[in-house]
């Protein structure tokens, strides 16, 4: 089966022997963390469990080639609009909104990696009561964690006078490890279980 990246890329999966570190499988090498959420949540709607989905980038446009009769090639399109989060939808009656991010710092996540109008997006779902996260993959770590949004806001709040990173410590201590499986391989919605309901 053919996988492509939105941009229409083909997706060629990394043949490299890299070791598998705690709570990985050789299964999900090479697979990007956006396809891995996007099966998690097709697995997740197929059984009931939650519907969540990618939220869709609204773009203008511009211009269009028909260099077929039947086809049309999209040739120059702007987004209208900066995005806010990747993904949101309802779990167990709860409104969530999350976004995702890979780095390949093993020391830290760089907030370089995140916008200004996303921290303030997910402020807004904190303050409405709904459950706001991150997923942070450390891709040379070969671990994926959720963190509040709350961890993320209150180093971004202070970014001006101290770091401009979350160290790895406070995302592995303050957040939880996404264990690897066979079927969805990213089961996330159970580390946000035991991340969010902790305080419920």
């Amino acid at each position: 089966m053919a996988i492509h990246y939105p941009n229409g890329r083909k997706f060629v999966p990394d043949t490299n022997d890299k070791p598998v570190a705690r709570g990985n499988s050789q299964s999900n090498r090479g697979m990007s963390l956006e396809n891995e959420l996007n099966l998690a949540n097709q697995y997740y709607l197929s059984r009931g469990i939650a519907n969540i989905h990618k939220k869709p980038t609204p773009i203008q446009i511009v211009n269009v080639d028909y260099p077929k009769r039947a086809a049309a090639k999209i040739t120059e399109a702007y987004f209208r609009q900066a995005s806010t989060t990747d993904y949101n939808g309802i779990y167990q009656g709860h409104y969530i909104d999350f976004d995702a991010k890979e780095t390949t710092s093993l020391t830290s996540f760089p907030l370089s990696n995140v916008h200004e109008h996303q921290v303030t997006h997910l402020r807004d779902i904190v303050n409405q009561g709904g459950w706001a996260f991150f997923i942070i993959r450390f891709s040379k770590l070969s671990e994926t964690y959720v963190i509040k949004a709350s961890l993320l806001i209150a180093y971004w709040d202070q970014q001006a006078t101290h770091r401009k990173s979350i160290p790895y410590v406070d995302i592995a201590t303050n957040g939880q490890l996404i264990e690897q499986n066979i079927m969805p391989t990213l089961p996330y919605l159970k580390a946000v279980d035991r991340l969010m309901l902790a305080n419920h």
